[in-house]
């Protein structure tokens, strides 16, 4: 039998489990935009209440989920404030420009982390030479790997409250973020006026996530996912099963923080790569090639990535010099032993 590939590159990489194959067979579905899908309905309601929020909405993708709150929160015109490294600026297509029409003040990348201090001086008072400061937009977790701390949450929060500015999180990650907080999701949640999480990113569901917040706001967002595209009908058998991952994958989380630790480790003692110990808070291990080690030998992107994959490994290319190896519900220690064995087996093959 031929072996599987063992897949780094993401945690959206998972394949439904049988549990949730089994789930989508049986779900019940209606026509989810008259608003009679009892699946979707109870995955909208068990969302709400895990993250104490008033209301939720399912949405196909973490990407239409924030710009669906961008688009809701905002005006056209209006101005957004967000650290530079955070999703919605690098990895979102440019989208708020086009679908909201907002413009994006960046605030400094400190891995998520906002300074209050910052905030203050980027804030616009109202002026006519000024577009309206109408949103702050957080990320927890980061997808460089690390936990914004609660105390900087809640800075923002108030920041915000006191300026009448609304808040959203993106939590596309915000059960490993839960996780390595010691906390529970609703603590994290409650420090935004909207919330946007994943299913398809380390709790192995296909398709899906969920915006949350106060019912106006849902009310209003409703209407703009149908303008948007994304009124969708027998939802059901891809709601069905992100019922099973809310009730069986967010607590698992741990064990991938674990392996992502243990691969870290790994990676550190084989001396050919600097590894960023200090954005080790979930599932992610960000390393670069320590040139000390390998000043004398050639070692290439492509070189690297074509030789693991030889080896039925897939990994991204490097992105700005730094490597990132993703564990998952897919990713055990004998996995993880295996590609470092093949890491290592590459590095003395190109001394």
């Amino acid at each position: 039998m031929e072996q599987e590939f063992i897949d780094l590159r993401s945690d959206t990489v998972t394949l439904p489990t049988e549990e949730m194959l089994d789930a989508m067979r049986t779900a019940r579905a209606g026509d989810d935009v008259y608003d009679d899908d009892p699946t979707v309905r109870e995955l909208e309601d068990r969302s709400s209440e895990i993250l104490k929020k008033e209301d939720s909405l399912f949405v196909p993708s973490g990407t239409f989920g924030n710009q669906l709150a961008l688009l809701t929160h905002t005006g056209r015109g209006d101005e957004v404030l967000i650290p530079e490294d955070n999703h919605i600026v690098l990895h979102e297509a440019g989208a708020s420009a086009v679908i909201a029409g907002v413009q994006l003040r960046h605030l400094r990348g400190q891995n998520g982390i906002i300074d209050i201090s910052e905030l203050q001086k980027k804030y616009r008072t109202e002026d006519i030479h000024y577009p309206h400061t109408a949103l702050i937009c957080m990320e927890n977790a980061h997808s460089n790997g690390t936990v914004v701390p609660l105390e900087n949450m809640a800075e923002v929060y108030e920041f915000g409250k006191k300026y009448s500015i609304k808040t959203h999180l993106d939590g596309a990650r915000i059960f490993n973020a839960a996780i390595a907080l010691g906390k529970k999701p609703a603590e994290i949640a409650a420090l935004a006026d909207s919330v946007m999480f994943c299913f398809s990113k380390g709790l192995c569901a296909p398709i899906g996530s969920v915006v949350s917040g106060s019912k106006d706001f849902i009310k209003t967002a409703k209407k703009n996912r149908k303008i948007m595209g994304g009124g969708m009908r027998q939802v059901g058998y891809i709601a069905a099963p992100c019922i099973v991952a809310l009730n069986k994958m967010t607590e698992r989380l741990k064990q991938d923080h674990e392996n992502a630790r243990y691969l870290a480790d790994k990676l550190e003692r084989l001396r050919f790569f600097k590894v960023f110990k200090n954005r080790l808070d979930i599932n992610m291990v960000f390393f670069q090639v320590n040139l000390t080690e390998s000043k004398s030998i050639k070692f290439t992107d492509g070189n690297f990535t074509d030789y693991l994959y030889s080896k039925k490994i897939k990994i991204n290319p490097s992105y700005e010099g730094q490597y990132r190896f993703v564990t998952h519900y897919y990713i055990n220690r004998e996995k993880i032993d295996y590609v470092v064995d093949a890491v290592k087996s590459y590095i003395e093959n190109i001394f």
